[in-house]
């Protein structure tokens, strides 16, 4: 029973990690942060497998955390998916640390590791390990420049950008 109990712990405590040479930023503002941002790439993961046009819409939760709205198209079942999560940050409101869950208990790191500070413009976004990476922006295609910034700044932390999906948002 002992050891049941550890391995629960575990599992809903271990994926709230963060990898290797990553640091969250900080001075991180959540009222900037709310509002719709779109994924202009990602690494495959079989929850977002196939979808096009995904975004996530952030919005303040009455408890103190954030409301999370991920949304993306799929063509194979022609129609829209949609799912609801929370949020909390994980040390300090300032630092861009925080856990998500979209299933009950179980929560995964959400880590801004880089942020357009000035106008919240873009972000790069990875979870527990670096299996997990978002490349985010508040319009559906962002310039080609920093699309190759973000993309490297991943690369020099140890993320494999050359499985990056970019996607599509016509």
């Amino acid at each position: 029973m002992k050891k049941l109990l550890i391995v629960l712990i575990m599992l809903l405590t271990g994926c709230v990690g963060i990898p290797e040479n990553v640091k969250p930023v900080d001075n991180f503002k959540a009222q900037k942060y709310l509002g719709k941002w779109y994924e202009i790439a990602r690494l495959d993961h079989s929850f977002e497998r196939d979808l096009t046009r995904v975004s996530a819409n952030y919005s303040l939760r009455d408890d103190g955390g954030l409301k999370v709205i991920n949304r993306g198209y799929s063509a194979k079942e022609n129609k829209w998916k949609e799912i609801e999560g929370k949020a909390y940050f994980v040390n300090k409101s300032d630092q861009g640390y925080l856990k998500v869950s979209f299933f009950g208990p179980f929560y995964g790191s959400y880590i801004v590791f880089d942020l357009d500070h000035e106008n919240y413009q873009y972000s790069l976004v990875c979870g527990p390990d670096k299996s997990y990476l978002w490349i985010l922006a508040r319009e559906p295609k962002i310039k080609e420049d920093i699309k190759v910034i973000l993309a490297a700044k991943a690369g020099a932390l140890g993320f494999d950008t050359s499985k990056l999906i970019y996607v599509n948002h016509d």
